[in-house]
Parts: structure tokens; C-alpha cells; sequence
């Protein structure tokens, strides 16, 4: 009876231990599940699959079929013809983003309005007054494009090359040219 006892208190303890356990384990199981359903929907996700970033920003133009498409476009066709060497990319699961020495803006498209985000936009001179939104920042400035609104493409290409030129210069300046080690003295 003793013996018996004893077994049972033993049972127990294993009984409670793997109790304890059991909640740390079912929370492993589900982290793996989710890491696997995150991977997997990447793997699954059509956008980008060997897709330029080019192709990317003409497949979301043909896409939209609206307004707000030919806007896109439109401003797409201006930032190239204003720096033939822009670099486009797909950056933030699907905004198309114009790059040189450094970001110059990005083209998001919302129900109502094409949005044109300048990143150091805050930094740049606006003449033109083409700045519209996200004015109360330190950093960024936007251009909401709504429908019917014409662009004044004039004005819109002097602000890429102006963001252009302070990308090329803050870069520049970043890296100045070293001097020559000097031995250490003795």
C-alpha cells in the first residue's frame, strides 16, 4: 500500500510536470505555425515573383484603370524625363518608390487621390506651391493629386531635380575625402 502510494504520488508529479509544460509547448506549436503561414504566403504572393520593380509600378498602372492610373503614369513619365538616371523599386508591399543617391518619392495610390510623398521634401524649396499635404513634418512633403486636378509639369519637374541635387549633395558631403594616415610619433 505504501509502495502504491508512493507510485501514485509520482504519477502526479509527472502528471503536473508535463501540465506545466504543456501551455509552453502549445505556445511553441502555434509560433511554428505562424512562422510557416507568414512563409508561406510569401512564397505564395504573385506580386514580385521575378517581377522588376518596373514591371511591378506598370502592372499597378494597368491595375488601377482609372484616374488615378493615368496620374501614376503621368507622374512616373515626369520624374524619368526630369532624371533619366532615376532608379525605380517596389518597396512596402506595393508603392513604387523613385530613388537617386537616396530616395527622392514615392507614388501611392489611395481611393481618392495619388499621393506623391517627397522623403526630404521638407528640406526642398517650393516656389510653385505644389506641396499640399503631410505639410507639418520635419522631413517629408506630399503632393495629393485628386481627380480632374491638372499637374503643373513644369513646376513638378524642377522639384524632383531639386530633390535630386540635395540627395547627390548630402551624399557628397557625407563622405568627405580622407587625409592620409600620419605614422604615429614615437
Amino acid at each position: 500500500t505504501a509502495t502504491t502510494k508512493k507510485a501514485t504520488a509520482t504519477t502526479k508529479k509527472a502528471t503536473a510536470t508535463t501540465k506545466k509544460a504543456t501551455p509552453t509547448a502549445k505556445k511553441a506549436t502555434t509560433t511554428t505555425k505562424k512562422a510557416a503561414t507568414t512563409i508561406k504566403k510569401k512564397s505564395d504572393s504573385k506580386e514580385g515573383e521575378g517581377a522588376s520593380p518596373s514591371q511591378l509600378i506598370d502592372a499597378r498602372i494597368k491595375e488601377l484603370s482609372d484616374w488615378r492610373g493615368e496620374t501614376l503614369a503621368r507622374v512616373r513619365i515626369l520624374i524619368k524625363q526630369a532624371d533619366p538616371e532615376v532608379v525605380e523599386e517596389w518597396k512596402w508591399r506595393g508603392v513604387p518608390v523613385w530613388s537617386h543617391a537616396g530616395m527622392i518619392c514615392t507614388g501611392e495610390t489611395y481611393k481618392n487621390v495619388v499621393k506623391m510623398t517627397f522623403a526630404k521634401g521638407a528640406s526642398l524649396e517650393d516656389p510653385s506651391g505644389l506641396f499640399n499635404s503631410s505639410l507639418e513634418g520635419n522631413t517629408r512633403r506630399a503632393i495629393d493629386f485628386h481627380e480632374g486636378d491638372k499637374i503643373d509639369e513644369k513646376a513638378l519637374k524642377a522639384l524632383i531635380r531639386a530633390a535630386v541635387a540635395l540627395n547627390t549633395s548630402v551624399r557628397a558631403a557625407a563622405r568627405p575625402v580622407r587625409s592620409q594616415k600620419r605614422p604615429k610619433s614615437a
